[in-house]
C-alpha cells in the first residue's frame, strides 16, 4: 500500500490548484475562445476531426476547406491525405498530390499552381510547393495563443480526444502464473497493457482492465504435492511467491529424476490432486485458494509500484464448468469436433491451413486452457457487451491466439471480429550483476540501487531531495520501462544495464531529468500560475520557441497515431523529441533576470512543455519526479 500512498502524494505536486477549479465545460471551450480572441472562428469541421480537443485539427479543417475551394477535390479525401512530415522544416502538415488520385495532371505543376492560389488567412504562416508535395506551416501566433492556453487550462487532460465515447474496451494483460515470481516476459505484457489501457482512456473509451491469471491446471496439483514435501509455513508467511516458486522448482526436479511416467510417482500424484480440484474436492481447493490469494496480494503491491491497476482479477479457475460445457456443445453442434483416442480436437486446417489441429479436451475429460479461454471470452461478452477486446500476449503464443480467435469465429459469434492480439517480442540478455534469477523484483531493486549511487554524486542536489529512496525507485522504474518501450514491441531487444541507467542519451532517467529541470525553472520563479494564463505570447519571437510550440501542438495527433499502431514507442519517440527541443531553448530563452512580461511569456511556454511531458510520461505509466 505504500506505493499507492506515494502515487497519490506525487500527483498533488502536479496539480495546478488555480486552474483546476475551471469546469470541464470551460476546458472544452478554450480553443474556440482562443480563436475568437484572435478574430477567428472554427473552420467547417470534417468527420473524425476534434477541433475542440486538438489544435492541429483546427488547421487540418482549414487546409481541407481551402484546398477543396481551389481544387474541387472531395473534402474527405483531402482530409484523409494530409499527413505529418518527419521534420519541422518540411512543415506542420503535408499532402502528396498523387494521393488525391487526379488523372492527367503533373503533380509537381499542380502543387505549384495550388500553392500560388492558397489563401493562408491568419491560420497559416506559409504554404510551399516542394516537388509533388504541398507543405503547410501553421501560424506561430495562433499556436502560441491556443496551445499554451489549452495545456495550462486542461492540464492532464491535454491530448485527450473523444474518439471512443460510449464505447467499451477490455484489455487483458500481464496474466502471470500464480505462485511464480514476475519475470521479464510478464513485465513486457504488464507495461504494454497498462499503456494501452491508459491510451484508450485518453481517447474516451470506457476501459476495463483484466488480469487473467494462470491459476488452474496440473501444475497446481504439482505445487500442492511439493508443498506437502518441501513447504514451510514460516517461509510462506514471510515471502509467499518466492517460497512457492522454490517449492515448484524442487518438485519439478523430483519429476525429472523419477521420470514423467513413473508409476505412483510425483507426476501421478499431481495429476490425481488436480483431478480432485476439478471434481470440487473442498480440501484440495482450500490449499489452492490459499496459494492464489497470497499470490494476488503480492502482485497488487508489485503492480502499484508500476502504476498498474486492475478492475478484475480473473483467471482460468474462474471459468465455470457450465460455460466450458456450453462451449463443447457449440463445438459439437457446429460440427467442429472429432475424437482421437478419447481426446477431442478441432481441425482448423479447413478454415486456415496454418492453424492446424488443436486439442480442446483430454482423454480423461479434463479441460485445457484453450477451452477455458473460449468459455471466458463468451462470459466477458455477455457481461460487458464490449466493442473491442485486446489481448496482450507474447508472440510465441501467436498460433494459440489465432486458433482461439478462429474457433470463436466458427462458433458464429459476430463479436469475434472485435478481438485483437497485441503481441510482443522477447527480452534478451537479462542477467543481473549478482547472478540471480531475473525476476522483476531483482530488476527494480538493482536499478533503484544504481540510481541512488548516481544521485549521490551531486551532494548539493541530493540534500534537497525530500525522499531520495522513493525518487531513486521512481527513476529506476522509468529506466526499466523506457528501455522496454522505446523500440517496436514486436522486436526482440537486448537488455543493457549500463545504457539503461545512464542519464545521457535517450533513457528513462533522461526523461525524468528533463521533467525535473522544467519543474525547477517554474519553482525558482516568483510568477503565479494565473499570470501564465494571461502572458503576452507576442514576445516569443525566437526560432527555438517556435519549434517548441509546434512540437507541443503535435501531442494529440501523436496519441491518435499510437491508437492505430498500439506502439508505446510512438509516445516515447515523441517525448524524446520534445525534450531535445526544450533543451535547445535553455541557453536562449532565459526566465531568470528577464523583464517580468518576457519572463512570464517564456515561463508559460516552459510550463506548457512540462505539462505535455508529464502527460506523456504518465500515459506510459511513469511517475514524473519534481527533483532528482
Amino acid at each position: 500500500m505504500r506505493y499507492l500512498k506515494r502515487l497519490f502524494s506525487n500527483y498533488r505536486f502536479f496539480t495546478h490548484n488555480t486552474i483546476r477549479r475551471m469546469s470541464s465545460a470551460q476546458e472544452m471551450k478554450s480553443i474556440s475562445e482562443g480563436l475568437s480572441k484572435l478574430g477567428l472562428s472554427q473552420p467547417e469541421s470534417l468527420k473524425d476531426s476534434y477541433p475542440e480537443s486538438n489544435v492541429t485539427d483546427v488547421l487540418r479543417n482549414y487546409i481541407t476547406n481551402e484546398l477543396h475551394r481551389i481544387s474541387n477535390v472531395e473534402r474527405e479525401l483531402i482530409f484523409q491525405s494530409l499527413d505529418s512530415p518527419s521534420t519541422l522544416d518540411k512543415g506542420d502538415l503535408i499532402i502528396p498530390i498523387p494521393r488525391l488520385r487526379l488523372k492527367g495532371i503533373n503533380p509537381k505543376e499542380k502543387a505549384a499552381e495550388w500553392c500560388a492560389s492558397f489563401d493562408k488567412g491568419k491560420y497559416l504562416s506559409d504554404v510551399k510547393a516542394e516537388g509533388p508535395f504541398l507543405q503547410f506551416f501553421f501560424s506561430k501566433e495562433l499556436l502560441f495563443n491556443l496551445v499554451i492556453k489549452d495545456t495550462l487550462v486542461r492540464t492532464d487532460k491535454y491530448g485527450s480526444l473523444p474518439i471512443g465515447l460510449n464505447k467499451k474496451v477490455i484489455v487483458e494483460f500481464s496474466s502471470p502464473n500464480i505462485a511464480k515470481p514476475f519475470h521479464a516476459g510478464h513485465l513486457r505484457s504488464t507495461i504494454i497493457g497498462g499503456f494501452l489501457s491508459n491510451l484508450y482512456e485518453k481517447a474516451g473509451w470506457d476501459v476495463t482492465r483484466i488480469n487473467y491469471l494462470g491459476d488452474w491446471g496440473k501444475q497446481f496439483g504439482l505445487l500442492a504435492v511439493g508443498f506437502e514435501k518441501y513447504g514451510s509455513e514460516e517461509s510462506l508467511a514471510k515471502d509467499p511467491i518466492n517460497h512457492l516458486f522454490e517449492v515448484y522448482v524442487k518438485v519439478n526436479k523430483d519429476v525429472t529424476e523419477e521420470g514423467e511416467d513413473a508409476t505412483d510417482g510425483t507426476n501421478d500424484k499431481a495429476r490425481a490432486y488436480f483431478k480432485r480440484m476439478e471434481n470440487g474436492d473442498e480440501e484440495a481447493l482450500k490449499i489452492w485458494k490459499r496459494f492464489r490469494e497470497l499470490s494476488i496480494h503480492k502482485y497488487i503491491d508489485t503492480y502499484a509500484r508500476l502504476n498498474i491497476k486492475y478492475d478484475l482479477y480473473s483467471g482460468e479457475s474462474q471459468v465455470s464448468k457450465e460455460s466450458m460445457k456450453a462451449a463443447m456443445d457449440t463445438f459439437d453442434k457446429k460440427g467442429l469436433l472429432h475424437e482421437d483416442r478419447g481426446a477431442k480436437l478441432i481441425d482448423l486446417t479447413k478454415f486456415n491451413k496454418k492453424l492446424g489441429k488443436c486439442l480442446v479436451e483430454k482423454s480423461d475429460g479434463t479441460s485445457l486452457y484453450l477451452t477455458r479461454d473460449v468459455g471466458e471470452a463468451v462470459k466477458r461478452y455477455n457481461t460487458y457487451k464490449f466493442d473491442k477486446m485486446i489481448y496482450v500476449i507474447a508472440s510465441q503464443q501467436d498460433l494459440h491466439v489465432a486458433q482461439f480467435f478462429e474457433i470463436l469465429k466458427q462458433m458464429g459469434f459476430e463479436w469475434a471480429k472485435s478481438l485483437e492480439n497485441v503481441n510482443f517480442g522477447m527480452v534478451q540478455g537479462m542477467s543481473t550483476r549478482k547472478g540471480t534469477v531475473v525476476f522483476l523484483d531483482n530488476i527494480l531493486e538493482e536499478t533503484k540501487e544504481k540510481m541512488h549511487e548516481v544521485m549521490k554524486k551531486n551532494e548539493a542536489k541530493y540534500a534537497q531531495i525530500e525522499n531520495p529512496d522513493l525518487i531513486a525507485d521512481l527513476v529506476g522504474i522509468s529506466a526499466v520501462m523506457i528501455q522496454d518501450m522505446q523500440s517496436k514491441r514486436i522486436n526482440n531487444y537486448e537488455f543493457k544495464w549500463d545504457r539503461m541507467t545512464s542519464f545521457e542519451g535517450d533513457t528513462g532517467p533522461y526523461l525524468q531529468y528533463a521533467h525535473s529541470r522544467l519543474r525547477s525553472i517554474q519553482r525558482k520563479s516568483d510568477i503565479s500560475e494565473e499570470e501564465l494564463l494571461h502572458a503576452n505570447y507576442d514576445l516569443l519571437t525566437e526560432p527555438c520557441a517556435a519549434n517548441l510550440i509546434r512540437t507541443l501542438a503535435q501531442y494529440p495527433d501523436t496519441i491518435q497515431k499510437a491508437l492505430k499502431t498500439h506502439e508505446p514507442s510512438t509516445i516515447v519517440t515523441y517525448l524524446f523529441n520534445l525534450t531535445h527541443i526544450a533543451s535547445q531553448c535553455y541557453d536562449i530563452l532565459w526566465v531568470a533576470g528577464q523583464e517580468k512580461e518576457l519572463a512570464v511569456a517564456r515561463l508559460a511556454l516552459y510550463a506548457s512543455a512540462r505539462q505535455v511531458l508529464h502527460n506523456g510520461m504518465t500515459l506510459l505509466g511513469l511517475t514524473p519526479v519534481d527533483r532528482m
